[in-house]
């Protein structure tokens, strides 16, 4: 697992092994952050299931300002904290460890883009979607990516304008923008 480009391109990311994280593959998140190319500048960007932050610190490498990783699992934050060092972007990201739908209860920041890998068995992406626009922590306009099993059917879409999806093996990748009025 590594960073892909920008400023801490090539930098290889620690990990843990006989993890039950899922790092996404590098052709899956290369696509993914060619599609964010026209939204990464200066965005603010959550990484929700971040996992060992290689969504989040990708995003940061790619130009956005700054990166909140939200990770439940305490031996995964620790891998992230050293991701971030690695990086060297300890002013442009933050992780907290927390289970992700009390994250989104409880924040009241605003986001500019969304990045999600949930766990594909647990096909969480429609109560995601829900809990992201009932406590409006998405900026108008705002990206939300969501990364699924390309068996997960998103058939609620929240008042949410579905941009993109593209199949990668058993993986999906949907793209919704924020809208005021679809």
């Amino acid at each position: 697992m590594r960073i892909i480009a920008g400023k801490a391109g090539s930098i290889k990311l620690k990990s843990i092994n006989n993890s039950n994280t899922r790092p996404t593959l590098d052709r899956v998140k290369e696509a993914m952050f060619s599609m964010l190319i026209p939204y990464l500048q200066n965005a603010n960007v959550l990484d929700l299931f971040a996992g060992f932050g290689g969504l989040g610190l990708e995003a940061v490498s790619r130009g956005a300002s700054n990166a909140v990783l939200v990770e439940r699992s305490r031996k995964n934050v620790k891998v992230i904290k050293e991701n971030i060092d690695l990086c060297r972007f300890q002013d442009k990201a933050t992780v907290i460890q927390d289970d992700v739908f009390n994250f989104l209860e409880s924040t009241s920041e605003k986001f500019d883009i969304i990045l999600m890998d949930p766990p594909y068995k647990k096909e969480f992406g429609e109560k995601l979607l829900s809990k992201i626009k009932r406590n409006n922590i998405l900026n108008e306009k705002g990206i939300i990516v969501l990364e699924h099993s390309k068996k997960e059917n998103l058939t609620k879409q929240y008042n949410l304008l579905k941009i993109k999806d593209k199949k990668y093996g058993d993986t999906k990748l949907t793209f919704f923008e924020n809208r005021e009025e679809i």
